[in-house]
């Protein structure tokens, strides 16, 4: 877990600059930089990087999959704590993604409630519906099971799946902006957890004005 710092560098300023897919190690460190300047060149980066990780956490077995799910899930349950009467936004698994689908049904039988997000429509916020084991699902965008009715609620706590993260907490997702937007639409922010494999560690997203920090980043280690 890494803490929270402060800091959000302003858009067009690196730490170092951003490199291409070809030009990065294993360990995502840049073998080669290359001098970008602008959002369209760290828009790039952040294509080839999202492919790079998606690819490396899709070559994991079923097997290790889950073990790393369930090490996520007990740091979870210490930084969460208390859960009887909170709402806590979590996800269906997708392309990969550490698998919290057994936490969350804990997170019912004591006493919390579950909201999946929803796409409404391109450019918006997403909506969280409650969510059981048993209630109807239907496939949302890019496939994703969602809940298919349900009210929108606010969640007290929100775990927000990363394709890469860096050191200050700022999370690198799939392109569409909907969680930022989501965050940035609060009427009351939720305690913001992000949750990845630990090689979806980057030096920097090179973060943008339009970036949001989480409170927290868990992996499994």
């Amino acid at each position: 877990m890494a803490d929270k710092r402060t800091g959000i560098p302003e858009a067009g300023t690196y730490a170092s600059p951003p490199c291409f897919m070809h030009e990065v190690s294993e360990d995502g460190v840049c073998d080669t930089p290359v001098k970008q300047d602008g959002w369209a060149d760290v828009a790039r980066w952040r294509k080839a990087e999202r492919n790079r990780l998606i690819e490396a956490r899709l070559a994991l077995d079923a097997q290790e999959r889950q073990a790393r799910s369930e090490r996520i899930a007990v740091t979870l349950d210490r930084i969460v704590g208390r859960v009887s009467g909170r709402i806590v936004g979590s996800y269906w698994p997708f392309r990969g993604e550490p698998d919290l689908r057994n936490w969350s049904i804990r997170i019912i039988e004591r006493g919390g409630r579950i909201a999946l997000p929803v796409v409404i429509r391109k450019g918006w916020p997403l909506e969280f519906r409650i969510w059981s084991p048993g209630d109807p699902l239907e496939r949302g965008i890019m496939d994703i099971l969602v809940p298919s009715r349900g009210p929108s609620v606010q969640p007290d706590v929100a775990i927000a799946p990363v394709v890469g993260f860096d050191a200050a907490n700022f999370r690198l997702g799939y392109g569409g902006g909907f969680f930022d937007r989501t965050l940035a639409a609060m009427p009351r922010r939720a305690f913001v957890i992000g949750v990845g494999y630990a090689e979806s560690r980057l030096n920097t997203i090179y973060p943008q004005p339009h970036d949001i920090a989480m409170d927290a980043i868990v992996t499994d280690e």
